[in-house]
């Protein structure tokens, strides 16, 4: 039950984009098709991930015993950023196509806030164990990792779900005030009412 909380938590009632309304530059630059978005996604979703992974015992068995988890942000950014590059560099190398589709919106997931986000919300025990209805206590690097990989999930499901309505409405004839990024806005909040009814179940 703790594992569906967690699904359910991460991907539906807390998503990072059009709930909390984290990262929403590659969520709006990103979204204009399919293959792009989905790309971005899965990239996210690697470096939440890896960050959750990397970040929950950096802070729990270094900075907090260190006495200087005031640091954590600049260590977290630190972390990001060199995932980050990792990432950008395999796909200059194994796909160029993806790689120039996502063009500066990649190294911007360093400086993207849902990614940040994710870290900083996984070593708050107190904050995460009451939206999976756990004890604070029993926080660990599992559940930490497991939360990344399904924010990740929601992040992905998002943008994939954005970018669809977009291929969908660039077909239609809409008026012209309203095409590009005003459109896009619209799209936006209908897919985040959407998300918000899984807040009311």
């Amino acid at each position: 039950m703790e594992y569906l909380m967690i699904v359910v938590s991460a991907m539906f009632i807390n998503n990072f984009v059009v709930v909390q309304f984290l990262g929403i530059c590659p969520f709006l630059g990103v979204s204009k098709d399919f293959k792009s978005a989905l790309g971005m996604g899965l990239a996210v979703t690697f470096v939440m991930t890896l960050t959750c992974l990397i970040t929950y015992p950096i802070y729990t068995f270094l900075l907090v015993p260190l006495g200087i988890e005031y640091l954590e942000i600049i260590v977290f950014i630190f972390v990001i950023a060199s995932l980050v590059q990792m990432i950008e560099m395999a796909l200059k190398k194994f796909s160029p196509t993806l790689y120039n589709a996502m063009g500066i919106y990649l190294p911007l997931i360093t400086t993207n806030c849902a990614v940040l986000g994710v870290a900083e919300l996984v070593i708050d025990s107190a904050q995460i164990a009451s939206l999976i209805n756990i004890s604070a206590s029993s926080m660990n690097l599992g559940f930490a990792v497991l939360y990344g990989i399904f924010a990740g999930l929601g992040f992905t499901l998002s943008i994939v779900l954005m970018s669809g309505m977009r291929e969908k409405i660039a077909r239609l004839p809409i008026a012209k005030s309203l095409k590009g990024f005003p459109i896009a806005m619209i799209s936006a909040s209908f897919i985040a009412m959407a998300f918000y009814v899984f807040a009311l179940i």
